[in-house]
């Protein structure tokens, strides 16, 4: 079961920067291993990040899960509140999810 977290819109100083010239949105979800819950066992969380781009008469939609990352809710919150913030993409989530996972960040 996924639930809804936040979304944004890349901003447009990035995005000329790359030499992008339509909008991408973001989208940040909560996974919750359903599963574990009908067992009665701790949930365990994960995240799934949507990345939608606006061509002119397209659009282009790519998208990244990460299952049973912590059971503990309030760090899944964190990490997508630190994804949110600084703008990850589905490509990039691996990398900085490996980077959390060595800072102690994610239990």
């Amino acid at each position: 079961m996924k639930t809804f977290f936040g979304s944004i819109f890349i901003k447009k100083e990035k995005l000329q920067e790359a030499g992008i010239e339509h909008p991408i949105k973001l989208e940040y979800y909560k996974m919750i291993n359903e599963d574990e819950l009908v067992h009665g066992k701790n949930a365990k969380y994960g995240i799934k990040i949507i990345k939608t781009e606006y061509l002119e008469k397209d659009t282009k939609v790519e998208d990244k899960t990460i299952k049973y990352l912590s059971s503990n809710e309030q760090k899944i919150n964190d990490i997508l509140n630190i994804l949110k913030e600084n703008e990850v993409t589905p490509i990039g989530v691996q990398d900085v999810i490996c980077d959390f996972s060595k800072s102690s960040l994610i239990l």
